[in-house]
């Protein structure tokens, strides 16, 4: 299973490496590794989320997600799409932005192009914090079967009755952001942020309404065979296919993008050749892929429980991060870092968690079956 899964991007990465080698050198070569490990370590939390959405589509839109998403995710969100950025928010014309995208030294109104990345840093970081900000307050307002931290989720699950409080909390702390952290650019930054808002709600809400609609189809004709899947518990899971699979592809790129924006932005840091840059974060990209399909294969989610919370709550962390980040300078290692602290306290309760209910299992199976029956 391991070596299906990430078979693709383990060929990527030889071909990758063996590219930046013979083009760039030793020194291309370290780049292209150090970028795409970067790409991994800051992504854990994105892979979780991805495998909550994804085990809810069908096999077909799951290769597509691994297959086309990819091309999206490597070419589109971290070439074309800063490309664009750029030309937006400086006014600059097509041609002249890959200009100074393949010529590192060269500049527009006295700035080059990763300096111009940089300066749309605070649209960046508002479209991208109020997506991810969504996610997370759609799911701590939102009932859930099982809590993680009992008292604070009930509590939260208690106030998120009101209806879009999701919306005006998002809203709320995009005002804030503009007015506190923003300064000039404060139009800029609500802007970008209600354009987050409303590709989320988009997104979202159409496919929410096309799954709803596929659920009502699979009702009145008794549902097709093969149209329902079961998670480790044994409970049916509805697997979506058609055009609310599709909306919810989207919803997973627009994920992505918010998720790589600020590491394309870090990514000069490291380099100013766009196209190290862009083949460093794609072979991460791919692993984060990977990992995603495998998570879902393996039913991980249904196995360890928390993992779910943990990758929110770090969803939530990054969104309050990049909303700080468009006045002062948060370092990629605490990014990071906080969302492998939040993956790894929520696997450690998973795991405690199915010991305790593995000892519970044995004791009544010790007190209910006959002694060579009973659980070791």
């Amino acid at each position: 299973m391991f070596l299906r899964t990430f078979r693709w991007s383990f060929g990527i990465t030889l071909l990758g490496l063996a590219a930046a080698a013979y083009l760039w050198g030793a020194n291309g070569f370290g780049v292209v590794l150090i970028l795409s490990i970067l790409e991994i370590s800051l992504s854990f939390d994105n892979a979780v989320i991805n495998a909550t959405v994804l085990k809810r589509m069908t096999p077909f839109w799951q290769r597509i997600f691994l297959t086309v998403g990819v091309l999206i995710a490597v070419f589109g969100m971290r070439l074309v799409f800063p490309l664009l950025v750029v030309a937006l928010t400086a006014h600059i014309g097509p041609q002249t932005v890959v200009s100074l995208a393949l010529d590192s030294s060269k500049t527009y109104n006295g700035l080059t192009y990763a300096q111009h990345l940089d300066a749309a840093h605070p649209a960046i970081a508002a479209f991208g914090g109020t997506f991810l900000l969504m996610i997370f307050l759609d799911f701590v307002f939102g009932e859930k079967e099982i809590r993680w931290l009992g008292p604070l989720e009930r509590g939260l699950e208690r106030i998120g009755k009101l209806d879009q409080l999701s919306v005006i909390v998002a809203l709320v702390v995009l005002m804030l952001s503009a007015r506190f952290f923003a300064g000039a650019e404060s139009e800029t930054v609500l802007l970008a942020g209600v354009a987050g808002l409303v590709s989320y709600l988009a997104v979202s809400g159409l496919s929410n309404l096309f799954e709803s609609a596929g659920e009502a189809d699979e009702d009145e004709d008794e549902a097709d065979e093969g149209a329902e899947a079961t998670d480790r518990s044994g409970k049916p899971v509805l697997l979506v296919a058609g055009k609310a699979a599709f909306f919810l592809f989207l919803y997973l790129e627009v994920l992505d993008a918010s998720f790589s924006f600020d590491g394309v932005v870090g990514a000069f840091a490291i380099s100013q050749d766009i196209f190290q840059i862009t083949l460093g974060l794609g072979i991460g990209a791919m692993y984060i892929r990977s990992l995603t399909v495998y998570l879902v294969r393996q039913g991980t989610l249904d196995d360890y429980v928390y993992l779910e919370h943990g990758a929110h709550y770090a969803i939530g962390a990054l969104a309050v991060i990049l909303m700080v980040s468009i006045k002062y300078t948060i370092p990629e290692v605490v990014t990071g870092l906080i969302g492998v602290a939040f993956i790894g306290l929520a696997l450690l309760s998973s795991m405690a968690r199915n010991r305790r209910e593995g000892d519970g299992d044995g004791e009544d199976a010790e007190l209910s079956a006959p002694a060579h029956t009973a659980r070791l």
